[in-house]
This record gives structure tokens, C-alpha cells and sequence, in this order.
């Protein structure tokens, strides 16, 4: 790479950090995460020229990379602690895995789509990030071998957050999670477990792609 294009590119990432501050991720450990995973890497073909934009750009699957400051709004609300394990519901493009990677002891990642959970393995282990578990299953049904988890995050819209993940929740864990009933009208939610049930909050109105049950053709 010629010192322009570095310079070119040190220009876009910064401008990427500002975008992120402006939008109110304002957390310094979720800045600090963003800064050192490197959207580029996630983005493939002929969107990878808007890498460093605040948008949602397509991927394999007919599926989405989420917008860097929706990632970094839905990783800030979490408000992962460096000995959480955490659930992620809809690996994608693995931006989102890689991002909690760095904040989190361990992180467990479901695809329904083999080929996105494979892709982001590997990807996964050229980046030399070893605390990622890649799994292609059905995210609506959670890792119940696994659980409890201290944090879940879904990164696909339901009519309401799905029983089995509820119940996959540590007793003080937080859940983050779109629901809606449709593709317009969906709000962004924070599910904390309490002793005698469960807290809800709603944040900020999004758009994410349907939590759908079962595996993937593909």
C-alpha cells in the first residue's frame, strides 16, 4: 500500500471514530473494541470501498453487516464486563463477534447459515482471535449446553425476545435484542434478569433482518 493510500485509509478510520461519537457511542472500552477490529476485514467484494461508513452494507447469505453504530450501541448497552461469557444470536459477517471478542472472557456465536459461520471462523482465526466459538445452528433456540451466559446479544429482529434465550440468562445477565412484528417498526430492547423476573427497556428505534427458526439451506 503507497503511503497515500495508508494516509487515505488513517483519514477514513478516523473519521469512522468520530461517526461512532456522534451518533452517542460514547463508551471508552466499546471505542477502544471498534478501533482495534478492522470493519475492512468484514467487508467483502464490491462494498468494500464503504467499509468506514455508518452503514449497513450487504453480505453471503442475503444478509446484512449491521451499521458500525447500531454494533456500537447494541455492544455499549450490553455493558460486557472482561469475565462475561456471551451469546451472540446471528454471526453474520463475524463483525459483531469480533467487536465483543474484545471485551469479553469468552464469546459463543450462531449462524443458521453454514457458510457465514465457517467464513467467519476462518476469518476469525487469520485475525488470531481465540476466544470466539463459531457454531452453525439455530440461534433461536440459544446453546442451552452452554448456558447460563452473563451477556445475549441477537442480532435479528423478533416478535418478542425468544423464551429459550430468557431462560439462558444468568439471574442479573442483560440481554440486547431488536423485536418488532415487522421490518419498519422494530425497537431496540434491553432485557435485564431480575430475582423475580425480568426488567425491559426499550432504546432507540433500528431495522435488522428477521430472527428466523431452523437452519439454512445452504
Amino acid at each position: 500500500m503507497s503511503k497515500e493510500a495508508q494516509e487515505n485509509l488513517a483519514e477514513r478510520k478516523m473519521r469512522f471514530l468520530f461517526a461512532l461519537r456522534s451518533k452517542g457511542v460514547t463508551d471508552a472500552r466499546t471505542l477502544n473494541a471498534m478501533e482495534a477490529i478492522d470493519r475492512g476485514r468484514f467487508v467483502r467484494g464490491l462494498f468494500s470501498e464503504r467499509a468506514y461508513e455508518d452503514m449497513p452494507l450487504p453480505i453471503a447469505c442475503g444478509q446484512t453487516i449491521s451499521q458500525p453504530s447500531v454494533v456500537g450501541l447494541m455492544t455499549q448497552a450490553l455493558k460486557v464486563g472482561s469475565r462475561d461469557t456471551v451469546l451472540e444470536i446471528g454471526t453474520g459477517s463475524g463483525y459483531q463477534a469480533a467487536v465483543l471478542s474484545q471485551l469479553a472472557r469468552r464469546v459463543y456465536t450462531v449462524d443458521r447459515h453454514r457458510r457465514l459461520a465457517r467464513d467467519s471462523e476462518a476469518l476469525f482465526a487469520a485475525l488470531s482471535i481465540p476466544n470466539i466459538v463459531t457454531i452453525a445452528g439455530d440461534g433461536s433456540r440459544g446453546l442451552p449446553d452452554q448456558a447460563p451466559f452473563d451477556r445475549i446479544l441477537v442480532t435479528a429482529a423478533a416478535e418478542d425476545p425468544p423464551g429459550p434465550l430468557l431462560a439462558q440468562l444468568k439471574i442479573g445477565g442483560i440481554m440486547v435484542l431488536p423485536v418488532g412484528q415487522s421490518d419498519t417498526v422494530q425497537s431496540l430492547i434491553r432485557v435485564q434478569r431480575l430475582e423475580s423476573g425480568f426488567d425491559y427497556e426499550e432504546l432507540r428505534p433500528v431495522r435488522f433482518v428477521p430472527l428466523v427458526e431452523g437452519m439454512a439451506s445452504d
